[in-house]
């Protein structure tokens, strides 16, 4: 058992929470019963569990190495005030999507929550792929990682350049559509078409510019209180339901 926060290995994974670190290795941290038994259940490599003394886990993990650690060692290694005793290793594992009927695109979301969110909307909306474009918060953030419920490991994630993807969809016949408040429809009159995009934009600024005139219809969503607009993730949502569902 290691007692130590000042233990070597300790101090490596602890630089798991630092993006360049999580890059180098390739690897990242996932915490709390939930995320751990998700990750394991999926095809992505659990490479360690580390857990806390004492903790009982309902998970098989006979194939994975387990270090046990004191009290204050997982309390040091955890990002969450009241941490469930167990975190998990996990190796980075994009994937290629095996249909493109359904993709939501974002432009420079900053919030790791707001991008955990839609992750895991896009994932219950049964959405095909999610791309993130510059200037989108690190996909293996802590928060984004909670955030995400597990979704993370059930569909494609993977950062690409937005101008690049939107031409190379359109070229596949996927009908682009862009959230704004410019010259667009509401989301309840647009025509579904068999493959569809959804670009959502940065919580302040929303979709740049160039990314809009490449879009082949702008959509939003009416509002009929006085709130000035709604949460990105909130409004990703509806759209993605939207386009699943249909009028």
């Amino acid at each position: 058992m290691i007692t130590s926060v000042k233990n070597e290995t300790i101090k490596n994974w602890a630089k798991l929470h630092q993006k360049k670190y999580r890059e180098q290795e390739q690897s990242f941290i996932v915490e709390g019963m939930h995320l751990v038994e998700e990750a394991i259940k999926s095809d992505w490599i659990v490479e360690r569990l580390i857990v806390q003394e004492g903790v009982t886990f309902p998970f098989e993990t006979e194939e994975i190495p387990v270090t046990v650690v004191a009290n204050n060692v997982l309390s040091y290694l955890a990002q969450t005030k009241s941490p469930q005793g167990i975190l998990a290793i996990v190796k980075m594992n994009p994937f290629n999507p095996k249909v493109i009927d359904r993709i939501l695109m974002l432009d420079a979301v900053q919030d790791p929550g707001n991008l955990g969110t839609m992750i895991r909307t896009a994932d219950a909306a049964g959405f095909d792929q999610v791309i993130l474009g510059e200037g989108t918060v690190d996909l293996y953030n802590d928060k984004v990682v909670r955030a995400s419920q597990g979704s993370l490991f059930h569909l494609p994630i993977v950062k690409r350049n937005l101008t690049e993807e939107i031409e190379g969809l359109q070229q596949q016949g996927v009908v682009v559509c862009a959230s704004t408040l410019q010259q667009a429809e509401p989301i309840q009159s647009l025509d579904l078409a068999e493959k569809m995009a959804l670009i959502v934009g940065n919580e302040g600024s929303g979709i740049a510019s160039s990314l809009l005139e490449l879009a082949d219809k702008r959509v939003h969503i009416p509002i009929y209180g006085q709130a000035e607009s709604l949460n990105v993730s909130i409004a990703a949502a509806i759209m993605m339901y939207q386009f699943v569902l249909g009028k």
